[in-house]
């Protein structure tokens, strides 16, 4: 006897990757920007997750990679449905890195060389340094530590209430 079993074909679903990076602060709460060697946009230290993998260890690991440093990385501060183009469906999500020392900057090391340099800029800056997606991301992300919040947005936006 052959049981007939109701095969229904499952509806497509998203398959986005996820990235994480970490928003570090200097002692005039300036943001860290950091400088890529494998391409032309400036950007915040991070990368994507691996499988197997949570966006915070990724965080966590990226950090320590780029930067060869180990701070505590704190709450997430940002969630981001970015899709593009070139990436495909990406979510993206960006962590409290605090407050770097002096002693911490000092030990910065572009250990596994996809940096080239670093600096600290002032938030209203952002604009011009960063692609627009980016810079509004890293604006919210800001914002929502000011506030002690965690925001969605889509594409750097957040979305409209009501």
């Amino acid at each position: 006897m052959v049981e007939i079993v109701n095969e229904r074909q499952a509806p497509p679903f998203a398959r986005a990757r996820a990235a994480a990076g970490a928003l570090f602060f200097d002692e005039g709460g300036r943001v860290m920007i950091v400088r890529p060697s494998y391409k032309e946009q400036l950007d915040i230290p991070g990368g994507f997750v691996e499988p197997g993998e949570t966006p915070y260890a990724a965080c966590v690991r990226e950090v320590g990679e780029e930067l060869g440093i180990r701070p505590p990385i704190g709450r997430l501060l940002v969630a981001d449905w970015a899709p593009s183009p070139v990436d495909g469906e990406l979510i993206l999500f960006v962590f409290d890195g605090g407050v770097l020392d002096a002693e911490t900057l000092a030990a910065i090391v572009f250990a596994d060389n996809e940096l080239t340099g670093f600096g600290f800029h002032p938030v209203e800056d952002l604009d011009g340094l960063l692609i627009d997606r980016l810079a509004r991301r890293v604006k919210a992300a800001v914002a929502a530590r000011d506030l002690g919040e965690t925001v969605y947005l889509e594409h750097g936006r957040a979305l409209p209430v009501g």
